[in-house]
């Protein structure tokens, strides 16, 4: 049967929606992070009564401008010295350097340490200016929200150098291979310049060429966060081994989580078949 160009079109179309539904790719909207009313979230219940799903952790005034992600709607207190992490174990084989806890992991940790009620805002919906001491502290924390706590030591490491150490701030952009991985179980990173600024990431596409992943940095590759000890501006930064005083890629929180889509599970970046999230930075 031979099918009118209009009707190839559709067919076309219908068969690219089928492919992109098959790819697993989804929003923040109706996900676990959806805390409006109107979300479909497990939290969606015990929300704070609006329909706005990106203020609970984003605002456009008032933001706290010392938290290492844009417009944080959430108060950043001095937590950095209260975690217990992953090196604290004394494990023989941990070979990177570790900070304490901060970047873009104190972030996800504001609601996931279970300090703070997940809906404490420095900016409530609406045209209240508040403090983080005027809003509820207990309306959410009976939702059943993963709370990790402030002991870390049994959760991947976060806040530590990739592959041991080997990357800074000198490392030529777009050539992985220019300086090798101090800790040979690991998979290259990938340096780029992003505004002046250097950031690494790891490739994924050899897991993700099924779901639609193109060749280059997006959102399917581990990301990678820098850290520099010498800048006040990197909460935590103060790490041991880092001989150049530069900046190096670290692991944290949102390199294997994207906390802005649920087409995985637990808003991992790949899906985890074969234990490829894992795969993506060991090389084992």
């Amino acid at each position: 049967m031979k099918l009118s160009k209009s009707k190839l079109a559709l067919a076309i179309v219908g068969a690219a929606a089928v492919g992109v539904a098959g790819f697993g790719v989804a929003g923040i909207k109706d996900s676990k992070h959806d805390l409006g009313s109107a979300g479909s979230g497990a939290q969606g219940a015990g929300s704070y009564g609006t329909q706005e799903i990106c203020v609970f952790c984003h605002t456009p005034h008032g933001s706290d401008t010392s938290a290492p992600v844009p417009l944080w709607n959430k108060e950043l207190s001095n937590k950095t010295t209260a975690y217990k992490t992953y090196d604290q174990l004394g494990t023989s084989s941990l070979d990177g350097a570790v900070a304490s806890v901060g970047s873009v992991s104190l972030a996800c940790l504001s609601c996931h340490d279970g300090a703070q009620a997940m809906d404490n805002m420095l900016n409530a919906p609406g045209s209240g200016m508040g403090t983080p001491s005027d809003q509820v502290a207990d309306r959410m924390t009976g939702e059943p929200v993963p709370m990790l706590g402030t002991d870390l030591r049994n959760d991947h490491p976060v806040g530590i150098q990739y592959c041991g150490g080997g990357y800074d701030q000198t490392t030529s952009a777009g050539t992985p291979t220019s300086v090798g991985c101090a800790d040979g179980d690991f998979n290259q990173a990938f340096p780029l310049s992003l505004n002046g600024v250097p950031v690494w990431y790891v490739e994924t596409d050899s897991f993700t060429t099924s779901t639609g992943a193109a060749s280059g940095r997006d959102k399917y590759d581990m990301q990678l966060y820098t850290r520099n000890p010498s800048s006040s501006g990197d909460i935590g930064a103060n790490y041991s081994g880092n001989t150049s005083n530069s900046a190096e890629p670290f692991v944290e929180c949102a390199s294997c989580h994207d906390p802005h889509q649920d087409g995985t599970s637990t808003f991992l970046r790949i899906q985890n078949a074969g234990s490829s999230v894992c795969l993506a930075c060991h090389n084992k």
